[in-house]
């Protein structure tokens, strides 16, 4: 069992935890395979309102990859492709995850710690938090499924600017470009966190996760235009058991109690 990725279940929250704190977070090979393995299960419980995820410690969200372990892991072509694929997987999960994902940024985020951020749906971070992707100074690339999300979230200006230049930003520019939704307080970020992911887990379950699969879809156009099926998926929600409770819970004035059904 790899011990890089940690998993706890609290109520209707799950904590995601990148836990390598005496390395910044980093993942190896099987750590990258272990966060691919952690969202994949997590999809499938019904029972899930908001998945956080955050790193262990204060220091750093993650600084993504490994590097110490690159001379075994990632040194031939055939390495570093079944890295590639590893990393790929793990930042597909997350992106695809069925139910709302909220980065809790505290530190540094940095390289793939910055890719798996940008597969969150929502990311809050401190104000002493950096991040950037100074690869252009290991010699190595982000590939193409790696920028992939980058590019859809900040538009591919900002994201040259971090290739290009290395340079770290900090978190009033990160949520300039789009990169962070919020900047709390350091010492409020896992707090502030946990307050927001409740908010999120409080919402209809099966309308959260279609509102995902709604803008994911839109995201990709190059699939052609929706279908009249799709289309009608968005009036599936008025047949819910949800809706009801919802509808009658605002009009008794108190707080609605959804079920996902």
């Amino acid at each position: 069992m790899n011990t890089q990725v940690r998993i706890s279940l609290k109520g209707r929250i799950t904590e995601v935890v990148l836990d390598c704190p005496q390395k910044h977070n980093v993942l190896d090979l099987g750590g990258w395979v272990a966060l691919a393995d952690a969202f994949d299960e997590l999809s499938g419980n019904q029972d899930i309102g908001c998945v956080i995820i955050r790193g262990a410690g204060d220091r750093a969200f993650s600084t993504g990859s490994d590097i110490s372990s690159f001379a075994d892991q990632r040194d031939t072509p055939e390495d570093a492709r079944r890295y590639s694929e590893a990393i790929t997987r793990g930042m597909k999960a997350v992106r695809e995850c069925r139910h709302p994902t909220l980065g809790v940024i505290e530190g540094l985020c940095v390289g793939g710690g910055m890719e798996i951020a940008a597969c969150c749906d929502v990311r809050i971070c401190g104000r002493s938090s950096r991040f950037g992707a100074p690869i252009n100074r290991l010699g190595l690339t982000m590939s193409h499924d790696e920028l992939e999300p980058l590019i859809a979230l900040l538009g591919p200006g900002p994201v040259l600017e971090i290739l290009l230049t290395g340079d770290l930003i900090g978190a009033e520019r990160a949520r300039e470009i789009g990169l962070v939704n919020r900047i709390v307080a350091d010492t409020d970020v896992l707090s502030t966190g946990w307050d927001l992911a409740n908010r999120i887990a409080d919402g209809a379950p099966l309308v959260n996760r279609w509102h995902k699969r709604f803008i994911l879809r839109l995201m990709e156009r190059n699939r052609g235009p929706l279908t009249d099926a799709e289309r009608d998926e968005a009036l599936d929600a008025f047949q819910t058991a949800d809706y009801r409770e919802g509808r009658s819970a605002f009009l008794e004035k108190r707080p609605p109690e959804f079920n996902g059904q």
